[in-house]
Order: C-alpha cells, then structure tokens, then sequence
C-alpha cells in the first residue's frame, strides 16, 4: 500500500472524543487547504460510526462552507436526528477554529430486496489503455512545485479518457462531459464502509472541470478559481473501491459563475454502483 493511501485510510477512522463526536487531522495534498474530498469522506465515517453495521448508507447532501486548515485538526459532530424502523437519519458538522466547515446530511437504510433497473454504462476505453495522471502532467513543461505534486505518489490511480494533447492550462473547446477511470492503488480491507468513505473522497476530483470544457479552460488557466459549494451522492449497489470504476461526468450548465455537474460510477461489469452531483464555483478572476 502506497505511504498516501496508508495515511488517508488512518484519518478516515477518525478519533472518537466522546459519544457523538469526532477528532482527527488532515492530509496535505500541497495546496494550503483541505481537499474536500476528504472532510466529506470523513463525515460519512463520522455518521456511519453512530448507525448499525446492518444500516448502510445509501445517500448524503453536503455543503462545503468554508476551506479547511490542514495543520488544524477538524472536530465532527453527529446530531442523531432519526432512528426508524427502516430508515436512520444523521446529521454532521466539520468544525475548524470554532466555524463550521462543513455540513452534512446522511441517510441510512436496511438492506431490502426490490426493483431493480439501471442506465446502461456508457462506452469506454479500457483503463488499461489510459495513462495514469501523473504520466499525463509529466509530458507538459509544470513549474516545479506544481510538477512535484502532479506527478507524485497518490492514493488513487486516476485515468482519464481526455486527449492526451490537452494542455493543463489552456484546453480545447469540447463538450462538457469526460469518463474517468478509478481505483485505489492498493488491495484494502473488506470493509464495506471503508469503500464507500474512499468513493466519497475521490468523487471530488475531476467533477467540477466538466463545467469548463465548453469554454476553452482548465482549473489551472490563470485566474481561475474553482471550488466545491456542494456534494451530493447515492448509492445503489456494493463495490469495491480497489477495482476499476467508471466516473462518467456531464455538466448541463453553468451560469452565475457555478457549474453543475451530475454523474454516475460503473464497476467494470456494467453496473450502476452509485450516482454523484455537484454546484461548484467556476470564477475567472478580473471577468464579470
């Protein structure tokens, strides 16, 4: 197990200080804030940890709030605000320097049999064909603390069918849709609760950039800013997270300086394993 992936499964355990709350630290990925892949995947742990094993969660809607610090620990406290017969309700709040960074709802369900029907899975390459990102940053001329971070071990093995030709800091106009390719770098635990944080935490990369393929941009053209204003996520069927999945991703829109994204995550057999949707800010600096 690569040393990134090793210390994120450590932080999504998470501390227990006292019935209903968390503590834990952060992962520095080298941007000076908390990626919010990680506090979302950290509040689903947070919120699984107070509901039966045999309850597993099957949605969560959550608003980003404020950046978090990483050399600050986040405390996470879980309101338990239902306990039915078949469904369990919670809610979550990431606490940093006395503000909420974070708000989360979650829903928990019994497993029960019932329809079933799904979207066919989109045609894609092989991942196998792809190339991994760091092998896609590593082909373009980065500045040093930029190459460092782009092309350095990771958690995640993260292959994208976008041309390789398509430069990081400018992009062709194109479509507002792309396919990604993911899987942890290593075998993990059978854990399903485990799986589903990790989902949660990568299902925030390679989102939001959909919104910008209409318009000729990458989230690192200068004067771009970018960042999550919320997440959404349901899940339909049991994965794991150490195999191929499929992200597919479109934006229906963009206005008001946000992008919206939906998409939907196949295992390699073709199933519907779990849907994701997403607002974030798609702000060009100095433009009106």
């Amino acid at each position: 197990m690569t040393t990134k992936l090793a210390e994120l499964v450590t932080l999504l355990k998470l501390e227990r200080i006292e019935e209903n709350l968390f503590r834990v630290q952060s992962q520095d990925l080298g941007w000076g804030t908390v990626f919010g892949g990680q506090v979302l995947g950290q509040a689903l742990s947070a919120a699984v940890q107070t509901v039966p094993a045999e309850r597993p969660p099957h949605s969560l809607h959550a608003y980003f709030l404020r950046p978090g610090d990483v050399s600050r620990p986040i405390v996470y406290t879980v309101d338990r605000a239902r306990d039915g017969g078949s469904f369990t309700t919670r809610r979550v709040v990431a606490v940093q320097n006395g503000q909420p960074i974070l708000n989360m709802s979650a829903s928990f369900q019994i497993e029960e049999p019932g329809f079933s029907h799904q979207d066919p899975m989109p045609a894609a390459p092989a991942p196998d064909t792809l190339v991994t990102e760091q092998a896609r940053f590593a082909r373009f001329p980065l500045p040093d603390a930029l190459r460092e971070r782009a092309t350095g071990e990771r958690a995640f093995d993260l292959r994208t069918s976008d041309p390789l030709t398509t430069d990081p800091f400018s992009a062709p106009v194109q479509p507002p849709s792309r396919m990604v390719w993911l899987k942890a770098s290593a075998r993990l635990a059978d854990d399903p609760a485990l799986h589903r944080y990790l989902l949660a935490y990568v299902s925030d990369f390679s989102f939001m950039t959909a919104s910008l393929l209409p318009h000729g941009v990458t989230w690192l053209s200068p004067g771009m800013q970018i960042a999550s204003i919320d997440h959404a996520m349901w899940f339909h069927r049991p994965f794991r997270i150490d195999e191929w999945l499929l992200h597919a991703v479109d934006s229906p829109s963009a206005s008001g300086s946000r992008g919206f994204a939906r998409g939907r995550v196949f295992n390699q057999n073709g199933e519907l394993v779990a849907s994701t949707a997403q607002e974030g800010l798609i702000r060009m600096r100095g433009k009106k």
